[in-house]
C-alpha cells in the first residue's frame, strides 16, 4: 500500500504575520530534509484545499449553490467571517503550499552534487526547479482570483519582508505568465525529476509540460475581458506548445483508503449529515433531463429535489451528494481536460481561435459526461442542447456550471468571467453580499491587525475590501 511522507517544515504563520523569532520558529518543525517530502506535502495542501467542502475553508460549493447546508447556514448566506474562513484560506495557500514550494527550490539551489551525479544534475535540477514554479503560479493564480491583489514579490521571505506590500494583482498576471513560459521552455525529457515524489505525474514531464501550458491557457482566458492582447497572445501560445488532450492528462491528487490520507471531501462527509443537494442545480439538471444528476446527488423516492439556497433544510427529505462524496478515494482535481476543453471553446467563441466553437463546446461537454462514466448519454444531451452562437456567454458558462461541479473553486471563475449561469443570493443573505453572490473573498482580520498599513493600502486600491469588489479581470 502506497503511503504519502506529509511532513510541514514550515511553520504556521500567515504571509505578513510574523511578529517575533517565537512566532516564526516552530521548536517542533524539522527545517532539515529533502525536496520530495515538501513536494508531496504541498501538493495534498493545495489539493485539500481545492476538495474540501469544509465551511471553515473551502466554500465554493455554496456559492456555486451546488450544495446547500442542513443546520448551521451562515455560510450559504455569505457569513464568512464567523468561521474565520479568509484567515484558513490564506494560511492554506501561502504556508501549506508556497512556503513549502519555496524551502524544496531552496534546497535544490543549494544542493552540491556528489562527483558521480554531477554530469545528469544541471538538467534534473533545471526540471525540479520548473515544477515546483509551475505550481507556485498555479497557487498565486489562486490567491489573486480570491482576493485581488495579494503579497507577491515580497510574500515569501519572511526574514527580509515581516510585513509585506500587496503588488496588483493585474502586474502579478502578467508576471505569472512570463514565468510560466520560462518553465515551461526548462522542462527537458533527459532530465530527472521527483519520481514518486510527485504524486500528481510521477516526475513525467511531458505530462507536466502539457499542464504548464494547460495553466498558461488559463491564465490567458481570465484575461479575456480586461487585455485581450495578452489574452489572445498567451491562449495562442499555449494551444501551439500543447494543452491537455484527453482525461488522461488529468491534474489529480489521489487519495488513498486509510487515514490520514482520504479524500478531505469524504472527511467531511462520510461522518456528518451536513450538505443536500442546492435547489439551483438540482432543479437545472431536472428541467434539462441531464443524465449526470444521478451522479451528481442521491434520488428521495425516484426524484431529486434540492433545498432552497440559504435555508436550513432536513437531511433525509432532499439529495444528498452522489457517491463519489462519499468514497475516501476519490480523487482531487487540480486541472482537467474538461476545464481545459471549455476554455478552448471559450477562445473559440471569442476570437475564432483553435478551431469551431460549436465542436469544442460539444467535446467539452462530451467530456464531463466521460468524466462520470457516461459518455453514450452525451450525444443525445447536446442533440437537445446545442451550442448558441447567438449567446455563447450562455451556452458555455451554463455548461461549464453544471460539468465544474466537483471543481467548485473553478466554477467561480467561469461564473465571474461569464456572468453565466444567472444566480441569485438568498433572501437571508448577509447585508454585506450586497444582495448578491460574492465575486470576491475579504482579505484575513490577521492581515488588518498584523499587516495593517499594506493591508490598507491594498484595500483602497481594488476599491474596498468587500465580497462585492470585482477581482481585476472580472469587468463585465
Amino acid at each position: 500500500m502506497k503511503k504519502y511522507i506529509i511532513i510541514l517544515t514550515l511553520p504556521f504563520l500567515f504571509a505578513g504575520c510574523r511578529t517575533s523569532e517565537d512566532v516564526n520558529s516552530d521548536p517542533h518543525a524539522s527545517y532539515e530534509t529533502q525536496p520530495e517530502p515538501l513536494l508531496t506535502y504541498a501538493q495534498k495542501e493545495l489539493s485539500d484545499y481545492l476538495t474540501t467542502p469544509s465551511v471553515n475553508e473551502n466554500n465554493s460549493r455554496l456559492m456555486m449553490q451546488y450544495w446547500q447546508e442542513t443546520i448551521y447556514v451562515n455560510e450559504s448566506n455569505y457569513d464568512f467571517t464567523n468561521r474565520n474562513v479568509s484567515n484558513n484560506v490564506w494560511r492554506d495557500n501561502y504556508v501549506n503550499v508556497l512556503m513549502n514550494l519555496n524551502q524544496a527550490s531552496k534546497i535544490i539551489t543549494a544542493y552540491v552534487p556528489t562527483f558521480a551525479e554531477a554530469a545528469a544534475w544541471p538538467a534534473k535540477r533545471d526540471n525540479q526547479l520548473a515544477i515546483l514554479d509551475i505550481m507556485k503560479v498555479y497557487t498565486y493564480q489562486v490567491l489573486v482570483d480570491a482576493y485581488g491583489d495579494i503579497p507577491y514579490t515580497q510574500s515569501l521571505d519572511n526574514d527580509k519582508y515581516p510585513l509585506p506590500k500587496y503588488d496588483n494583482a493585474a502586474t502579478i498576471y502578467a508576471d505569472l505568465i512570463t514565468r510560466l513560459n520560462t518553465d515551461v521552455n526548462k522542462l527537458s525529457s533527459t532530465g530527472g525529476t521527483f519520481g514518486n515524489g510527485d504524486i500528481f505525474y510521477k516526475g513525467d514531464i511531458g505530462k507536466w509540460k502539457k499542464f504548464g501550458n494547460s495553466l498558461l491557457l488559463k491564465l490567458g482566458i481570465a484575461l479575456a475581458d480586461v487585455n485581450p492582447t495578452l489574452a489572445q497572445a498567451t491562449v495562442n501560445q499555449a494551444i501551439a506548445g500543447g494543452v491537455f488532450s484527453s482525461s488522461a492528462d488529468n491534474c489529480k491528487f489521489q487519495y488513498l483508503a486509510a487515514s490520514p490520507n482520504q479524500s478531505p471531501m469524504y472527511l467531511e462527509t462520510a461522518s456528518r449529515d451536513d450538505f443536500v443537494g442546492g435547489k439551483t442545480l438540482v432543479d437545472y439538471m431536472n428541467a434539462t433531463n441531464d443524465p449526470r444528476i444521478a451522479e451528481y446527488y442521491t434520488d428521495v423516492d425516484g426524484v431529486y429535489i434540492g433545498q432552497v439556497i440559504g435555508a436550513p433544510a432536513d437531511f433525509a427529505s432532499f439529495s444528498n451528494a452522489g457517491s463519489f462524496a462519499y468514497t475516501s478515494t476519490t480523487p482531487g482535481i487540480v486541472l482537467s481536460y474538461t476545464e481545459v476543453s471549455f476554455y478552448l471553446a471559450e477562445a473559440a467563441a471569442r476570437w475564432g481561435i483553435g478551431g469551431a466553437p460549436a465542436a469544442l463546446y460539444d467535446s467539452a461537454v462530451t467530456s464531463s459526461f466521460t468524466d462520470w462514466n457516461l459518455t453514450a448519454d452525451a450525444a443525445g444531451y447536446l442533440a437537445a442542447h446545442p451550442y448558441d452562437a447567438s449567446n455563447w456567454k450562455k451556452s458555455i458558462g451554463e455548461q461549464a456550471w453544471v460539468a465544474m461541479y466537483n471543481q467548485a473553486v473553478i466554477s467561480w471563475n467561469f461564473y465571474r468571467r461569464l456572468d453565466y449561469p444567472q444566480l441569485v443570493a438568498p433572501a437571508t443573505a448577509i447585508p454585506n453580499a450586497g444582495g448578491k453572490v460574492p465575486v470576491r473573498l475579504q482579505y484575513p482580520p490577521l492581515e488588518s491587525t498584523t499587516n495593517g498599513t499594506n493591508y490598507a493600502a491594498a484595500s483602497a486600491a481594488i476599491g474596498g475590501d468587500k465580497l462585492t469588489t470585482k477581482i481585476f479581470w472580472d469587468v463585465n
